[in-house]
């Protein structure tokens, strides 16, 4: 099933290292932190000093390194900053240099693959200081580019889970059905997700969930919570943009004239920018719904990728 080999595979090296210490800074307030970061007699001191604060898994400590002024840097997802923490200590462990530009400024630079870190040292007076000003917008973009890559990855992910749930009668009324809701009522096996046993098929989207709580993400019911920076919903109707027309998935209470699915980011501008949607046929499609990307994506009721959607990009399989 390609949920459980190469979308796991793709999800596993799509992370960053440099990025992780940023990303744990949202998860704690930065009120006591100093508007500067920590003042070091090198920029060698400076990076053993990083290292020793992720080690930490602190977040204050890390503010304690960057400043105040790196606020707003962070994902705001604690699960994801925890998890990078680690990626970046491994790579840090892996390998790591200085490299100078000059002698007023330097670049960790981590692992065999050599990945910048974005935020530089820079000498002031005597001193030396890490600039989170200075790596902003590689910190952001870097990070909503992945969360992007990957909100298509767990779109395509659903449509080979929805497909499985179908192929089976789930409930014993006679009728092969897409399921209308993630987790399942407990007992049932009404969602894409349920419980199992060893020795037991996994549920559709059972590697999925077992991949996200190795990675720290607890299963909830209740309010949504982000996955890697986006929200998901099942839709069960589509618009007239779409082949076929306007027509209702559902036939009484069974979903069995298709499915679809949003993605959208939680933070916008933060965790994500693009919104993503997805029917049964499995082309992705995305689009920019701006500032008010949350109120707006809570009102799409269809699969209606017309109005400026366009064919999202097949992610590629890249390196740490």
């Amino acid at each position: 099933m390609f949920l459980s080999n190469s979308f796991i595979r793709r999800a596993a090296v799509k992370s960053l290292p440099p990025l992780a210490l940023l990303l744990a800074i949202a998860a704690t307030p930065v009120t006591a932190a100093p508007l500067y970061g920590k003042a070091y007699p090198s920029p060698d001191a400076a990076a053993a000093d990083l290292l020793e604060a992720a080690r930490s898994g602190n977040s204050k400590r890390i503010q304690t390194v960057f400043g105040a002024k790196a606020k707003g840097l962070g994902s705001g997802d604690p699960v994801r900053a925890r998890y990078e923490r680690e990626l970046f200590v491994s790579a840090y462990n892996e390998k790591h240099e200085l490299r100078m530009e000059g002698d007023q400024r330097a670049t960790l630079v981590l692992g065999n693959n050599e990945w910048p870190f974005p935020v530089p040292v820079v000498k002031i007076g005597n001193i030396w200081r890490f600039d989170p000003a200075a790596g902003i917008d590689e910190i952001v973009n870097r990070r909503i580019g992945q969360n992007e890559l990957y909100a298509i990855e767990v779109l395509q992910a659903i449509v080979d889970a929805q497909y499985e749930y179908a192929s089976v009668d789930r409930d014993g009324d006679g009728l092969r059905e897409y399921a209308q809701k993630f987790s399942s009522t407990p007992g049932q096996h009404d969602g894409l997700y349920w419980p199992t046993s060893a020795g037991e098929p996994a549920s559709p989207l059972g590697p999925l969930l077992a991949f996200a709580e190795s990675k720290g993400y607890a299963r909830k019911s209740g309010k949504p919570a982000p996955y890697w920076g986006y929200y998901y919903r099942i839709l069960t109707e589509q618009g007239g943009s779409t082949p076929g027309n306007s027509y209702n998935y559902l036939a009484g209470n069974k979903l069995i004239g298709g499915f679809a699915v949003i993605a959208y980011p939680a933070d916008y501008g933060a965790s994500g920018v693009k919104s993503f949607i997805v029917n049964h046929e499995g082309v992705v499609y995305e689009k920019d719904l701006g500032a008010d990307t949350a109120k707006t994506a809570t009102a799409i009721k269809q699969f209606n990728p017309g109005d400026n959607w366009e064919k999202a990009a097949k992610p590629a399989l890249t390196a740490r």
